[in-house]
């Protein structure tokens, strides 16, 4: 059988064969090839399916599922097999809302691994990373296949409107060409450019050329500050953007061409000139008082030690009310007549509920979600976790996150310029450069803790605004291509960044918060916007893009090489940092049976033996199965 610890070892007591080891591993995951239902109906039954290689034989699989905090056995029964592989299916029965369940699979020597969703093992192992099914509906359809784009207001566009707007009194003026005011400088957050919701809507035919379909803006409520996520109110768009009206105008601009529009709101805290702190502060006894974490001498808890951020005090029923639950509340106003906003993305939202001794962030995510649901069936309610997202992700709140460390840092580790320090996010150095085991290994651990669903429907993010940009962090086009390429053939919806697709730069979030270079196209890097539309295209084009499992080729230093597989059409991908000797594969593992080149300079695959080809730069192809 399989050899131990992981997933990228060896195969033994099998005949040698080039490049084949993960190909004869025993697989499932959570995708329509090998789950029948992915919200099967509480109390029934769903049918699973593992995949093993006749070289690598399986004599019995058994599947352990865990109920009421108990394990059972069901066997496995030969569905079908042929001269290269075996299917076997059991049927689960779905005792728990969340069901967890892993694999045994046993050899010809009594022998046996552990199949789970972080790969196999040949030592006992806990469930954290077993594979999930939860009975609890998915994120919706739009949700899942979308390619999202972010925009910053304050920094994408400016509409003739906004010339006659004054300056507000905290702000400091800026060009539309001006660097932005970065590095720490105590200017960074008032620095405003003056970009409106017009401005968007007055470029939608440029989010239309990257291929995206879902808009994501951060924070459009009034603030003191240039990104707005110190609100002052949430009951108005801020005047500085055009207000009300303009948010109507964009959302019915947006919906006009059958696309989404996400919001962004933090649960976690309000500004400190937000007419509840300020109500709270000037009276101890107002209700508003209660809605914060006040001390006897008058100091308040905050996000993070900001003290423009004070936070929210979740137990605090009337402030909830008014906050999450229900359709008058800030969550359920925006998603009705007039705006009807698709969704939120609702920021730190690890942090939302959670406060020393007080944990009640699962009781607000199912709040949000709710709401939101009630209100619009198809909502979308996306969160924000700077880091592990696990147990948040699979149960009826959050329907997934913005990915960071299940995806942006393990490909920011691969692909980051291999001269000099490369500036990272949330840590205190910077990014280091891993060899692509090391890194998709992360990626695979990752899958596991958050489960199948939850990471389909989460954001693959290069960058944000809060990060470097993806340009900086590569350090050329050629490898921005390539992280490009997995940010649209890996599990999980694409997130760009606005301006991403131009090869704008940027050391950090506030640097990386650069204006959209408008009147200056004969300046953009078109082959890079030519890349991400081309990438989009062929996701819209394949399901197994948006819907389809995953099962590593290879995993090696310079060349990672996986499939997505669906009963509409599965795909390869390769993707090459550069210095990647040729590889050759098994064309009956991989189930090939057209190897047309879908996307990339690259040859077309056939014969016995296929052939990935050498690469002395950075590439990435996409062939069809």
């Amino acid at each position: 059988m399989l050899a131990a610890p992981g997933p990228a070892d060896s195969v033994t007591r099998m005949p040698e064969h080039v490049n084949r080891h993960l190909l004869l591993e025993p697989h499932h995951d959570g995708s329509p090839t090998y789950l029948a239902d992915e919200a099967p109906v509480l109390g029934g039954h769903v049918s699973v399916r593992v995949r093993t290689s006749t070289r690598a034989p399986a004599t019995a699989v058994w599947l352990r599922t865990v109920e009421d905090a108990e394990p059972f056995y069901t066997a496995c029964a030969v569905e079908r097999s042929d001269q290269h592989t075996v299917w076997w299916r059991a049927e689960m029965h779905v005792r728990n809302p969340v069901q967890r369940y892993r694999f045994m699979v046993v050899d010809a020597e009594g022998d046996y691994v552990w199949l789970n969703q972080a790969g196999v093992w040949r030592h006992d192992v806990p469930d954290a990373h077993d594979f999930v099914v939860s009975t609890f509906a998915p994120a919706p359809d739009w949700g899942r296949d979308a390619v999202v784009y972010q925009i910053f207001p304050d920094r994408f566009a400016r509409s003739v409107a906004a010339d006659a707007r004054p300056t507000p009194g905290w702000a400091k003026p800026a060009g539309w060409t001006d660097a932005p005011i970065h590095g720490g400088d105590p200017d960074e957050a008032i620095q405003l450019y003056g970009g409106d919701l017009d401005g968007i809507a007055d470029h939608l035919d440029h989010v239309a050329r990257v291929g995206a379909d879902t808009l994501y803006l951060t924070p459009c409520f009034p603030a003191e500050s240039n990104h707005r996520y110190n609100a002052s109110t949430f009951d108005r768009i801020d005047p500085l953007l055009g207000g009300d009206e303009a948010m109507e105008r964009l959302v019915r601009a947006v919906h006009a061409r059958g696309w989404h529009q996400v919001g962004d709101l933090t649960s976690n805290h309000t500004g400190d000139t937000h007419e509840w702190f300020l109500r709270a502060r000037a009276d101890p006894s107002s209700p508003e008082h209660g809605y914060y974490y006040f001390a006897p001498d008058g100091s308040y808890d905050t996000w993070k030690g900001f003290s423009t951020l004070p936070k929210l005090d979740h137990t605090n029923h009337e402030m909830r009310h008014r906050l999450v639950e229900g359709p008058d509340s800030v969550v359920g106003r925006w998603l009705q007549p007039p705006f009807e906003v698709d969704g939120w993305r609702i920021d730190v939202a690890n942090m939302t509920g959670r406060h020393a001794d007080v944990d009640v962030a699962h009781d607000v995510a199912r709040a949000i979600r709710r709401t939101a649901t009630q209100l619009r069936p198809d909502a979308l309610v996306l969160a924000e976790h700077g880091h592990d997202a696990s147990g948040d992700l699979d149960g009826d709140g959050w329907h997934g996150t913005m990915n960071y460390y299940g995806f942006s840092f393990p490909v920011w580790t691969w692909l980051r310029r291999p001269e000099g320090q490369v500036p990272s996010f949330g840590l205190p150095v910077g990014v280091p450069r891993r060899t692509g085991a090391e890194a998709f290994t992360v990626l695979r651990w990752f899958i596991a803790r958050f489960g199948w669903r939850a990471v389909g429907a989460s954001w693959n993010i290069l960058g944000s605004h809060d990060s470097p940009r993806i340009r900086t962090t590569t350090g050329s086009a050629e490898r921005q291509h390539v992280a490009v390429g997995l940010q649209f053939t890996l599990p999980g919806v694409p997130m760009v960044f606005a301006g991403d697709e131009l090869g704008l730069e940027g050391v950090d979030g506030e640097d990386s918060r650069r204006t959209m270079p408008w009147g200056s196209e004969a300046e953009w890097d078109t082959p890079t916007l030519d890349v991400y539309a081309a990438l989009a295209r062929l996701r819209g084009e394949h399901v197994a893009l948006r819907r389809g499992g995953l099962r590593w080729v290879h995993l090696g230093d310079d060349l990672v090489v996986y499939l997505r597989e669906h009963p509409e059409g599965s795909v390869l991908v390769a993707a090459s940092r550069g210095g990647s000797p040729a590889l050759r594969l098994p064309a009956a593992d991989l189930g090939l049976t057209d190897g047309s080149v879908l996307y990339g300079a690259a040859p077309p695959l056939s014969g016995p033996t296929v052939t990935i080809p050498a690469s002395a730069t950075p590439s990435f192809a996409v062939w069809a199965l």
